[in-house]
């Protein structure tokens, strides 16, 4: 049996829709706000990771975060290790710490927000990416869901 779903949305965009340019490379660069609904009641945390399955070297992840306490993450994140409420980020595929917004090279790509409700917190160092988080999530996940923006750029950084 498969994990239960959650449904995973923003307040800055609609599923399947363009995304902002202020969430990517061509504007602020910050995260966009999320919300979602609750897991089960054995939930003890939230994970999420962000990534770009259309990028031309293969999945390029652009956010990774885990020990989520709450049902939403406010816009522009801080890219930091470890937040203040316990949330933990690892690095992206620009080896750096936290959000990283869309800046495909051409063309329209998929940006997939995954948030996964564990029955635990977990222990993670502060190196840790994608691989990593799904490695350490395996048999814990109670419920999952996705949101996915799309992104094209208009100009070239």
């Amino acid at each position: 049996m498969g994990a239960a779903k959650i449904q995973v949305k923003s307040t800055s965009f609609d599923a399947r829709a363009s995304i902002p340019a202020q969430y990517t490379c061509d504007g602020r660069d910050v995260s966009p706000p999320l919300v979602w609904t609750a897991g089960p009641q054995r939930t003890a945390s939230y994970a999420l990771i962000m990534d770009d399955p259309d990028a031309p070297a293969g999945t390029w992840v652009h956010w990774v975060a885990w020990n989520i306490a709450r049902t939403e993450l406010a816009e522009n994140v801080a890219r930091e290790q470890r937040l203040l409420d316990g949330t933990c980020q690892g690095k992206n595929s620009w080896g750096k710490v936290g959000y990283g917004g869309p800046c495909p090279p051409s063309g329209e790509h998929r940006y997939f927000f995954r948030v996964y409700a564990l029955d635990r917190k977990l222990e993670l160092p502060s190196s840790a990416d994608a691989d990593d988080l799904r490695a350490a999530m395996r048999g814990l996940v109670l419920a999952e869901g996705e949101l996915f923006g799309v992104y094209s750029r208009t100009k070239k950084r």
